[in-house]
């Protein structure tokens, strides 16, 4: 059997596994028990009544947090020319074209989001084996192959955070860090969980959100009673 340290069997203490708690106390609780010696990220589970693994019951999103996400995101940015100023004045950290492309083939990948304009797609899509298992590759879907790279950039570093459901019908981000106040935790929260719902699929059946739970980097979860999520 695993050992359990000292600080987690503390952290659990006052936790009922078997309880579901209002969003507001939940929140407290994982605050309160947030004990790292960094400033840990709020972190939400949410179990899904959807198989990714058919087409019309995939979830994909992003949603730009009203408090941000407390995290410095570094930008790349595909563009050429005007656009590629555009990202620049924009704030983005990277921009290239055929150069950017041979540093990630060389294996640097120096940044948390990348963006491109759609005339950069034909050479992005060479990058597809190495920036699609890190969720780095720039989808349409979720805003990030687009003319507007200035507005794209400002979203991504202004807390924009993209979700997507894994096959077991998880879906799991960072909301905010611990240090922020409970309210603006809460607020962001249901920017998250109110974008998740948007996107519910044609093809779910059934009871869309099943289950719910926060916690903190290092920190235990504490069950969420759905409805006061939503």
């Amino acid at each position: 059997m695993a050992h359990v340290g000292k600080k987690i069997v503390k952290a659990r203490e006052g936790i009922d596994r078997n309880k579901l708690y209002k969003l507001d106390e939940a929140v407290k609780m994982v605050k309160a028990r947030a004990s790292a010696k960094f400033d840990e990220t709020l972190e939400i589970a949410i179990n899904l009544g959807v198989d990714p693994r058919h087409a019309d019951q995939m979830v994909r999103g992003v949603v730009t947090l009203p408090n941000g996400t407390g995290k410095t995101v570094r930008v790349a940015v595909f563009a050429k020319d005007a656009k590629a100023d555009e990202a620049r004045k924009a704030g983005a950290d990277i921009v290239g074209a055929e150069d950017l492309m041979e540093q990630i083939l060389g294996g640097k990948i120096d940044f948390d989001r990348c963006i491109a304009t759609p005339d950069m797609m034909p050479l992005v899509g060479r990058l597809g084996k190495i920036l699609g298992p890190r969720n780095l590759m720039p989808n349409p879907k979720v805003g990030t192959v687009t003319p507007d790279v200035a507005g794209a950039v400002k979203a991504a570093k202004g807390g924009a955070v993209e979700y997507r459901v894994e096959k077991a019908g998880i879906l799991h981000a960072g909301v905010g860090k611990v240090s922020f106040s409970e309210e603006a935790l809460l607020q962001n929260i249901k920017a998250f969980t109110d974008a998740v719902v948007k996107s519910k699929p044609a093809g779910a059946k059934g009871t869309y959100v099943k289950r719910v739970a926060v916690s903190s980097t290092m920190g235990p979860g504490v069950h969420v009673e759905p409805a006061s999520a939503l």
